[in-house]
């Protein structure tokens, strides 16, 4: 590792030890500082509700999970779905793997049909290479495997919230949502960095073509 990087992490820990939701989300034995994004979102726009079937989508550590379930109460079902491990939660199925794989797609087929599934939920996010261009395809490229795979899986009227980091293509994604949702809102929740360049799309009543 160079000296630049060796600094830049020390510095990134050193913030990351000192944010508010961090100590927050470790007080209240939550996995991560994530879920005060999805809470806030929860909170004003309403969108877990019981008995409701969601996926999420690149759910380790589990943050987002953790926090969703309880809110569907107990004929509610939730399904996570992520390429890294993630330890057992309460009344979560779990799939480890890659939803473009025959194998893992066949399995989260038999856990949730087309057409079954209330709400996607992606906090998906590519690992960073530092390339800010490379970075930003990167997740744009995860912003449409999740949309693909909620037109796929949502019942008529379901929503779906994904993670999207502004830049070169975001619009075009934005456009692309709004073309298959009635609504689409786009959130900042407080628990995103104000200098990081992440929103929340919040699209609700999708559309069959």
């Amino acid at each position: 590792m160079s000296k630049g990087r060796s600094k830049s992490s020390a510095r990134w820990l050193a913030e990351h030890e000192s944010d508010a939701y961090v100590q927050l989300a470790r007080k209240l034995g939550f996995r991560s500082r994530a879920v005060f994004k999805l809470q806030e979102i929860n909170e004003r726009d309403k969108i877990l509700k019981a008995g409701m079937t969601v996926v999420d989508l690149g759910a380790a550590p589990g943050g987002w999970s953790q926090y969703a379930r309880p809110q569907l109460g107990k004929n509610g079902r939730l399904i996570a779905l992520d390429i890294l491990a993630m330890a057992p939660l309460p009344e979560v199925e779990f799939i480890l793997g890659d939803f473009r794989e025959a194998e893992v797609l066949e399995k989260l087929e038999t856990l949730a049909p087309p057409n079954s599934v209330d709400l996607v939920l992606s906090d998906m996010a590519p690992n960073i290479s530092g390339i800010d261009s490379a970075d930003q395809a990167a997740s744009i490229y995860l912003c449409e495997l999740a949309l693909e795979f909620a037109l796929q899986r949502l019942k008529p009227g379901g929503a779906f919230v994904v993670k999207l980091f502004q830049g070169e293509g975001s619009e075009a994604f934005l456009k692309l949502v709004r073309s298959r949702f009635s609504t689409v809102q786009v959130r900042k929740p407080k628990a995103s960095r104000s200098r990081s360049a992440e929103v929340y799309l919040l699209a609700r009543n999708h559309r069959l073509v």
